[in-house]
């Protein structure tokens, strides 16, 4: 009897130690739910900061935007528990059962009572104005 010694279609005793643990790191971690970076750009204008984040396949009310001490923090989650059933109720095919994504960003000089957020077509658009510098204030300097 013959038994074949190659676990997930590969000959692991023609690799590395490293093509290893790295081929068995891919068959073993893709069953676990993804966490993901949030993909941003920040733009610094006089007045405020414009800020868009990527977030594809949330919906708005999976995403939670808070600002507090400087600290502007990005949250989404997903989860597709019920979805590509058949009409039996079976799964027929779940590649995508759970996601969440999180980011902290440290925006300071921000008037949070005016933090104005969008989301569109899985793009976080969010506008961050800025607190009102402190004018100069001229002093006059008198005689005596």
């Amino acid at each position: 009897m013959a038994y074949d010694m190659k676990p997930f279609n590969r000959d692991y005793f023609d690799m590395s130690p490293s093509e290893m643990f790295r081929d068995f790191g891919r068959q073993f971690f893709s069953n676990f739910p993804e966490t993901k970076s949030v993909r941003t750009d920040i733009n610094e204008m006089e007045d405020r900061y414009e800020m868009t984040a990527e977030l594809p396949g949330f919906t708005k009310d999976a995403i939670d935007v808070t600002y507090e001490n400087g600290l502007l923090t990005i949250k989404a989650e997903n989860d597709m528990m019920n979805e590509a059933k058949d009409d039996d109720g079976r799964v027929i095919q779940k590649e995508r059962a759970f996601s969440n994504v999180k980011r902290v960003y440290s925006i300071g000089n921000v008037d949070e009572d005016s933090i104005e957020a969008s989301f569109k077509d899985g793009v976080l658009s969010l506008t961050l104005p800025k607190l009102e510098k402190n004018k100069k204030k001229s002093i006059e300097v008198r005689e005596g």
